[in-house]
């Protein structure tokens, strides 16, 4: 039977669809401006080439459709939901709990957290998941002398498994929900593939405890130099410091003579010599080496500052530390693909963007150079430690943005006395959700209306939730799902499909959408592969007279395989950069992984719907 093929609207949609996977591919195009340019085109292709053949109209105002969409509202909430969490601390004494499993047995630790991770990540977004372990975890492996490397990376690629098993688990997920009910088919309720789900990622997760740790080499995280770190400091001498006036003597007497001044900076490029008798004057700079503790206590003790307190007159200490009792330290660890990664802070005005006091500096072996002057406006490589002071909320915020790695093991993480409130509106949305009392999507709404009535989220958190990404390359991938039904291009590439599997079995045809979206997923979006595979599934359905669930489903596993390189997903290139991985780690661990998925699954669902 011969093709039909698509007319020029369909030839078009054909092409911006490839153009959009090769942009999304792209690093160095922030996602927003992809999204756009694809809107664009779209819309201004559609207005200026109105499509109304086979009693189809298309104008350009339905490609804007995707704002309204239940799968978009419902991920949006989901993502407020879960901020109310996180900022409630709900989660504390879960991560507490796994600390200290670390540190009595190791082996059967690390499959708790595997588990612990895959059954968060099947309602929770993945994302905070990760940055909350990732401390705790580097941590460990630096105090118990555990390599990192068979830690990080399976538990990342847990989080991925764990979010196949509902429908809420990740936004992949919703949108195939969505998807597929708005093309008639019946509308997946939660739990409804967690069979197949369970059953092949408990393999993926003995997978990820007992061989990928064995795959991976030992690479060295970018702290995993020296412990307790030595950082480096400069302490300015002012006019009420107990130093001003005084010798090199008396100073030296007054901190116990443990503190060992490396220079003394009178003026730019003028050192004083460390003569006993040397007195200190105002505007003095002493460069100190020491630990962050015996640095403040240093600082206390000398009446000094590590910071220039001639700001505070110049009127530029608007980010100085207060005396307020919420100040913090905080390690803030340069990782590759990191905002500071070759960088100087005043280059990315680093105190104003996070309202945030760099006080001090550790640097990597493998950084070259001594610091000799302001750290500041010292290049930062890969494994270099800020210290830096500031409010609890700003540490806290920067935590959670997921660009910088913060390091601190003696920080608490968030914590007040509405977690349990916060815990009970989360459950009740998965139970509500759960049993079909309401629909997933009036269950999200809800739970993060009672976040906010209740107080356990502020409105600034619940905005922050919200990351302006993937709200767009959700309605664009929905944009351009309309565009491939409505031109009839999914009927194409579905007879192109049935064409190239002429003969083959229904298990077959499972494998191969399997395969196609697990390689796709890899290297472009999920959701765009999510939302453009799904019309074509149903389509390749009508065509063999298959049921449309098993292979839908294979669409939507295939498109969550995001294991084998460290752009398949942003937690995999947070990982990738925290824990010094390469890229060939992905692929020694990845490829297997993905192939165990792929042959568990094609088994499972050939078996679950009798092909």
């Amino acid at each position: 039977m011969p093709i039909a093929l698509p007319d020029a609207h369909g030839i078009a949609v054909l092409g911006l669809t490839v153009l959009a996977l090769i942009l999304f591919s792209r690093d160095r195009i922030p996602m927003e401006t992809s999204c756009l340019v694809i809107l664009s085109l779209l819309v201004v292709g559609f207005q200026l080439f109105p499509y109304t053949r086979t009693g189809v109209e298309i104008t350009p105002k339905d490609f804007f459709t995707g704002f309204g969409h239940e799968a978009l509202v419902t991920i949006v909430c989901l993502m407020v939901a879960g901020k109310g969490l996180e900022t409630t601390g709900a989660l504390q004494p879960l991560a507490i709990i796994i600390a200290r499993a670390w540190a009595a047995r190791p082996k059967l630790a690390l499959l708790a957290t595997l588990i612990v991770c895959a059954v968060l990540s099947g309602f929770l977004n993945n994302t905070p998941i990760v940055i909350m372990l990732l401390p705790i975890l580097i941590t460990v492996s630096l105090r118990s002398r555990i390599s990192s490397s068979g830690i990080l990376l399976p538990m990342g690629l847990a989080t991925l498994i764990g979010g196949m098993g509902t429908a809420i688990g990740t936004s992949t997920n919703l949108l195939v929900v969505a998807v597929a009910a708005d093309l008639g088919m019946r509308r997946f309720e939660m739990f409804d593939f967690t069979l197949p789900a369970v059953i092949v990622g408990s393999m993926g997760v003995l997978f990820l405890w007992l061989i990928a740790p064995r795959l991976l080499p030992d690479r060295e995280p970018p702290m995993a130099d020296t412990s307790p770190r030595i950082f480096k400091a400069m302490f300015y001498v002012n006019n009420d410091s107990f130093a001003c006036g005084k010798t090199l003597a008396e100073v030296r007497e007054r901190t116990e003579k443990r503190m060992t001044i490396d220079r003394i900076q009178r003026a730019d490029g003028l050192y004083v010599a460390k003569l006993p008798s040397m007195m200190f004057q105002e505007g003095d700079r002493m460069l100190v080496a020491d630990t962050r503790e015996r640095l403040k206590e240093f600082e206390r003790l000398l009446g000094v500052t590590m910071h220039d307190a001639s700001e505070l007159e110049a009127g530029d200490g608007e980010f100085l530390p207060s005396t307020g009792a919420d100040q913090q330290l905080a390690e803030v660890v340069v990782t590759t693909g990191s905002p500071l990664h070759q960088r100087t802070l005043n280059a990315t005005q680093f105190r104003a963007r996070h309202k945030l006091l760099p006080l001090a500096i550790h640097r990597a072996r493998s950084a070259p150079g001594e610091v000799t002057g302001d750290f500041e406006d010292v290049l930062l490589r890969a494994g270099d430690v800020i210290l830096v002071q500031g409010p609890r909320n700003q540490i806290t915020e920067l935590k959670r943005s997921g660009n910088m790695l913060v390091l601190d093991g003696t920080m608490d993480l968030p914590h007040t006395s509405r977690a349990p409130l916060a815990l009970g509106i989360m459950g009740t949305v998965v139970v509500l959700a759960g049993t079909g009392t309401i629909p997933i999507f009036s269950g999200a709404v809800l739970g993060a209306t009672a976040m906010l009535l209740t107080r356990c989220l502020k409105w600034r958190d619940a905005l922050s939730a919200i990351t302006p990404s993937v709200v767009l390359i959700i309605v664009t991938s929905l944009a351009l799902g309309h565009g491939v039904m409505s031109t009839g291009l999914d009927g194409f590439l579905a007879s192109l499909f049935v064409l190239a599997t002429t003969g083959l079995s229904p298990t077959y045809i499972i494998s191969a959408l399997l395969m196609t979206f697990a390689i796709m997923t890899n290297v472009v979006s999920n959701n765009a592969a999510a939302v453009i595979g799904t019309p074509v599934a149903i389509s390749i359905a009508q065509q063999l007279g298959l049921p449309p669930e098993p292979l839908v489903l294979a669409v939507l596993f295939g498109a969550n395989m995001s294991y084998a390189t460290p752009i398949g997903y942003q937690t995999n290139l947070l990982i990738f950069s925290a824990g010094g991985y390469k890229f060939s780690d992905f692929l020694r661990v990845g490829i297997p992984l993905t192939l165990l998925m792929w042959v568990g699954f094609t088994f499972v669902l050939s078996a679950i719907y009798n092909l």
